[in-house]
This record gives C-alpha cells, structure tokens and sequence, in this order.
C-alpha cells in the first residue's frame, strides 16, 4: 500500500506539469494574451491564498481564540478561502495553458484539484475534524458560511 500511494503521487505530479508542458510548446514568439490573464489569474489567486493562511495563522496565534471558529477577514466569506485560491490558481494555469495546441485539454487539472480539495484531501477532511473539534459553533459556521466560493452570509 506505501507504494501505491507514492506512486499515486507520482502519477499526480506528472499531470499537473503538463500545463507547463504544454506552453513550452507555444512556437509564437512572446505571451499570448490569454497566456498573460491566466498568469495573472494564478498570480492573483497566489495572492488570494496567502492572505486567506495568514489570516488564519494571526487567528491561530491569539490564545484567546483557542476552541474558536476563524470568520476574521476572508474566512467570514467562505469556511475555506485557501483552497478555494488553490483552485482558482489551477484554473490560470489552465487558462495560459489555452495558448498552446492541445491546451484545453489541461482542463483536467482544476477539475482534478477541485475533485482533491473538496472530496478527498480538503473540505471533507477538514469539516469533520473541525465539528468534532468545535461542535456547535463550527455547526453554526456552516450554516451561515460558503463552503468553498466566497460569499455573502446567510442570515
């Protein structure tokens, strides 16, 4: 089993370079447009990410906050803004990925970290351990919080 699951791995790694891949062979000369908004996209979401884990660490690191639920900053939006960043950042690679032949065909890689982030490895994962870490108040958190896209409360 220890070696299926590295050589799982191993299969993983190889389809998530391929986007990279397959923009090196883009013959035209400089960045396509869509090249450029799917870089930005990536870059912005990079961004987005970051923000979303060093809120949650400030959080984390108030003692006062121990047993608590996070809805600080980008967590009041969505119980999980960091990996919806991470999935946003599949989606640019993807998008500058469409300037090279055989491009779209990378649509692969965001709907296989979205698969990962919100049936395996992610939410499902993360959910149970945090209801069981905090009960009502993470109940509560799900019901008024997206789950994944960020968005307003419900009342």
């Amino acid at each position: 089993m220890f070696l299926v699951f590295f050589e799982l791995q191993a299969v993983l790694v190889v389809i998530f370079s391929l986007p990279f891949l397959l923009m090196s062979f883009n013959t035209s000369p400089g960045l396509e447009a869509v090249e450029i908004v799917g870089l930005a996209m990536a870059l912005l979401s990079l961004g987005g990410e970051a923000l979303a884990d060093r809120q949650m660490n400030k959080f984390k690191s108030d003692p006062d906050n121990k047993g608590m639920v996070c809805q600080d900053g980008l967590w009041r939006y969505s119980r999980h803004p960091n990996y919806f960043f991470e999935f946003m950042i599949w989606v640019g690679f993807f998008v500058a990925a469409l300037g090279s032949p055989w491009g779209w065909t990378m649509v692969v890689c965001p709907l296989l970290m979205l698969h990962f982030l919100v049936n395996v490895t992610g939410i499902k994962l993360t959910e149970e351990y945090s209801v069981k870490s905090r009960g009502e108040a993470y109940r509560e958190y799900q019901r008024t919080t997206s789950a994944f896209v960020p968005w307003f409360r419900k009342a």
